[in-house]
Parts: C-alpha cells; structure tokens; sequence
C-alpha cells in the first residue's frame, strides 16, 4: 500500500487544508483553503462499464452531484476503473467536516500515485435532502438519495450517527464519519474505514494495492 504515514500520522485536529503532504512514495501539493469546493470533475464516462453483479448491489437510486437521478447502466458506467466506497456523514457533524479536508488530500494523492480514482457515493445523515445535495456537489460524489434509500444503507452495514440512535438502535459498528470500500467483482464490502473511532489514520485500510478494489 501507499505510505501515507506523514499524512495519517497528524491527528485530525491538526489537518487544515494548508497542511503539507509529504510522504516516502508521493510529493503532492497542498490544496489550496477553497480546493473541496471546486474539485476535480470525477464521473465522466469511460464508455466501459463495471461488473453486472457490482453494480446490482448498489442502491436502486442514486443521484449524481447534481441531484438528477440515475440509471443503473449510467452509474456502471460513471464508476468503471475506480475504486469505489461508501461514505457514511453529514454536514453538521464536526468530526466529519474536520475529516474531509485530509479525505480529499488522500484521494488526490492516490490520484497522483497512479492508484486510480477514488470514488465516493455518500450516505447522508444530514437533516434534509437539500442539505445532502449541496455537500454531494461540493465533493463531487454520486449519492444515496435521503430517506429510506439512505437509511437501508445505515442498517445494512450497521452505521449511522450518534443522533439517529432513537431510529436505528445504539448496537451500531460505528458512527459517522466512515467509510466501506466495495468490492469491484461482487459489490461486497472490502474494507471498513471507522474514521470516527481512527480520524484520518482509518485512510491506512484502504486496499489500495488490490485489484479486487478497481469496478
């Protein structure tokens, strides 16, 4: 895998934006205080398409950035050659927020290392679906739509915020932020990243070395 250790050695805290990324494989600029609002366009289509069994795990909705719903035979194509994971939080919640900036970091330097894209689809917990959209665009990610699309997500991989422990229980695996790196042959979860608990050291079980990992 990558050595991030410079990166994910920094408590979250710590990691600003203007923090600098420098580590034993990678040399990647800082990303100026305003990057994760104009990100890299990610989801062009290849014109290739992901596994048929990949893509029928995935939620029956998505949304783009933009908010537009999407096909199946779309989003296969919009996913194809990237890693792709779930990413579990919300825009009111200062674990995530203080996250993100390093989450960004780390999928531009695994950009810039040649280990593909990292494609997120986001499961909100925010307090609406406006809320959910506006972080989904300002991140660039593909989205499970509000509601109960969203909510069989939490339950099915058993993650949701301290706040919705009224509605799903409190015997959950983790809170938010987190992330689950699916699978690119089955859709499966690959690798569970419990940001909450890790911060930014979660990024290290990224299986950036597997192939099993490209859709």
């Amino acid at each position: 895998m990558l050595n991030f250790r410079t990166l994910l050695s920094r408590p979250v805290g710590s990691l600003l934006v203007a923090a600098p990324l420098a580590t034993a494989f990678l040399a990647v600029k800082t990303l100026p205080p305003s990057s994760h609002f104009r990100p890299v366009r990610l989801f062009s289509s290849t014109g290739s398409t992901a596994s048929d069994a990949a893509v029928s795990s995935l939620p029956r909705r998505l949304l783009d950035p933009e908010g537009n719903e999407l096909s199946s035979e779309h989003y296969s194509e919009l996913l194809s050659g990237k890693r792709v994971a779930y990413y579990m939080a919300a825009g009111w919640c200062p674990m995530c927020t203080s996250f993100e900036p390093s989450l960004l970091q780390f999928r531009q330097a695994a950009r810039d290392a040649g280990k593909g894209e990292l494609a997120l689809i986001y499961v909100p917990s925010d307090r609406s679906q406006e809320a959910a959209l506006q972080r989904a665009s300002a991140f660039e990610m593909l989205s499970v739509p509000f509601g109960d699309d969203a909510d069989e997500i939490k339950r099915q991989y058993n993650i949701w915020s301290g706040s919705e422990s009224l509605k799903f229980g409190f015997g959950r695996r983790s809170g938010v932020p987190a992330l689950v790196v699916l699978s690119g042959e089955t859709g499966e979860e690959l690798a569970f990243l419990p940001a909450e608990a890790q911060g930014v050291k979660a990024l290290q079980a990224w299986p950036l070395e597997d192939d099993t990992g490209v859709w």
